[in-house]
């Protein structure tokens, strides 16, 4: 059988859009039919739509939203590339960023110029987020002179803002209830910061894992990425995610695994040389247990909380904290806005580009069709 779908580029990512009239009408056969969709369990996804890649193997579902609160209900998932397994717990900056213009496309929101702002409730995180897209002549405006690390050439600007992001996954700001954690390893005892802003992350100095921080992803090796797991495991198991002993197999997407680092000079990945004096922090994410190949949105809002935040392993290394904070991550630097309230954090917003790639329908190996909202 065949269903419709968008396939879009949100920011360093890309997924499978949905409308969730598409969708099984039993949730409880949503995890079957996105692995359907996708190719996986596959390491190649050779039989789906899934680029074999954890940027690649995501899928959004959007509903036009009951409430007048928001314009439309937006659900993330992270399909697995080798497990049969799709993670709904947390969400994806990046694809936040394509559901404005997917929506506008779509007719779910009455059309606004030169921009449309579109409320976006995220119901993995129970968040709101608010797109700010241009539009020209009825339609998203795509093309533009907007840049961002990590992807190539130029786009329209889609703004982002996450608002009272706190406890998005686990309902805590720090979800063990302290802002340092002591973490102990096979190896050795490190001092870690759990934080849930936009998407629970779980930081840890490079310096105290024999890092420098300014790693590249190829630079790992198969012993550092198996100790970089067990820390997150043990973290996902301290926020009652999963057990340590199968973390990666039943919260592989949250908490996610960081790294940071006081600013230096390095080389990313398309070879330009990035200056200690350009940025705040040095980051480097782990997705799916695979090193970022740039750096996610609900990471990017996670961290600069973080580095805001009194007494986290974070606030430590940021000397000068301002309005505009720059993390520098594998594919280049990017920049988030804070907006303060009484010398609180309000919102804090970024910007991306975002576009369709192809509309039309996929063909699924099971029939489907009596699950459907619509049949």
């Amino acid at each position: 059988m065949k269903v419709p779908v968008v396939i879009m580029r949100g920011g360093t990512s890309k997924a499978v859009f949905l409308n969730y009239e598409h969708m099984p009408k039993n949730k409880l056969l949503w995890e079957e039919f996105l692995l359907d969709i996708m190719g996986s369990p596959d390491h190649r996804q050779i039989d789906g739509l899934g680029g074999a890649n954890s940027l690649t193997s995501k899928a959004a579902i959007i509903k036009k939203a009951e409430s007048p609160e928001f314009d439309v209900e937006y659900t993330f998932a992270q399909v697995s590339i080798d497990h049969q397994m799709v993670d709904f717990k947390g969400n994806c900056g990046n694809i936040s960023s394509a559901v404005g213009p997917y929506a506008i496309e779509q007719g779910m929101v009455p059309i606004k110029e030169p921009v449309t702002t579109v409320r976006i409730f995220n119901t993995n995180t129970k968040k709101l987020i608010i797109a700010e897209v241009e539009v020209e002549n009825g339609r998203v405006k795509v093309d533009g002179s907007c840049s961002i690390p990590g992807v190539p050439g130029t786009g329209s600007p889609i703004y982002l803002s996450f608002t009272q992001a706190e406890g998005a996954v686990t309902g805590k700001l720090f979800p063990t209830g302290n802002p340092v954690d002591m973490i102990k390893t096979k190896n050795r005892l490190i001092p870690v910061s759990i934080v849930d802003v936009a998407n629970p992350l779980v930081f840890v100095r490079a310096a105290d894992i024999g890092l420098k921080g300014t790693e590249l992803p190829d630079e790992y090796t198969p012993e550092k990425l198996k100790e970089l797991e067990e820390i997150r495991s043990i973290a996902a198991e301290m926020c009652r995610f999963a057990d340590r002993k199968e973390a990666t197999a039943k919260s592989p997407a949250v908490p996610k695994m960081t790294i940071v680092a006081s600013p230096a000079d390095y080389t990313d990945v398309t070879g330009s040389e990035r200056k200690a004096a350009d940025m705040d922090i040095v980051i480097r994410m782990m997705s799916m247990q695979k090193p970022h190949q740039a750096l996610a949105i609900t990471g990017a809002i996670c961290t600069t909380a973080a580095a805001f935040l009194p007494d986290t392993i974070l606030s430590e290394l940021v000397e000068i904290k301002q309005e505009v904070f720059r993390l520098a991550h594998p594919a280049g630097i990017m920049e988030t806005k804070v907006d303060f309230v009484a010398g609180h954090i309000s919102a804090i917003k970024v910007v991306r580009t975002a576009r369709t790639i192809l509309e039309g329908y996929v063909y699924t190996k099971r029939n489907y069709l009596q699950s459907y909202h619509f049949a």
